[in-house]
């Protein structure tokens, strides 16, 4: 006689199958959800750790960048004062530059030569005079074209006969009118200022 097994074991051994095959599932789930979980929390710090740094980064920058506008402007006002004293030394030394002119011209003025107008036009003087002759003119122009510290490039526009005094008692003269020009001022020799 045949025997036979009725009881379901291939039955029972597909259901032990699939409720193991379903733990696992629902295991391997709750190791994804925790390791996704893990990785976002670990990410999520170290974002949050770098926006503390970039937070501290972002202030160190602003307070750089306030201290570069300082020196910046430190620097405006630097070169303003420099601007100022450069000024104030060029207006210095042009304060003495008429007495000079005036000594040089008493110097340089020939015997026989009489200025009777000197008169200063931005960088032109002109002279108005009288000279005892043609001579004495050429002389002064002479004396202002050589080696001298405050005019240059004389020219004389004008050169004709005058009488001076009245009547038949008035002495023959040259008058002329001759005009130079202004050399520039020779630069102080301070210490130079700071570069920007």
């Amino acid at each position: 006689m045949m025997r036979i097994n009725l009881l379901p074991y291939r039955e029972a051994a597909r259901r032990r199958r699939k409720a193991a095959f379903l733990a696992q599932m629902a295991l391997g789930a709750i190791v994804g959800a925790a390791a996704v979980l893990l990785v976002g929390g670990l990410n999520a710090r170290a974002i949050a750790i770098q926006d503390q740094r970039n937070a501290v980064l972002a202030a160190a920058v602003g307070g750089l960048d306030r201290k570069i506008a300082e020196v910046a402007a430190l620097r405006r006002e630097i070169a303003a004062l420099g601007a100022r004293r450069q000024a104030i030394e060029a207006l210095q030394g042009d304060r003495n530059e008429p007495v000079r002119l005036l000594d040089e011209l008493a110097v340089r003025t020939p015997p026989g030569v009489y200025l009777k107008s000197v008169k200063e036009d931005g960088r032109k003087v002109a002279l108005l005079g009288y000279a005892q002759s043609q001579e004495r003119v050429s002389e002064l122009l002479r004396r202002l074209a050589g080696a001298s510290p405050s005019l240059e490039r004389p020219e004389l526009i004008e050169a004709k006969s005058a009488v001076l005094g009245q009547g038949g008692a008035g002495a023959k003269v040259v008058e002329f009118h001759l005009v130079a020009q202004l050399k520039a001022p020779i630069a102080p020799t301070g210490p130079a200022p700071d570069p920007p």
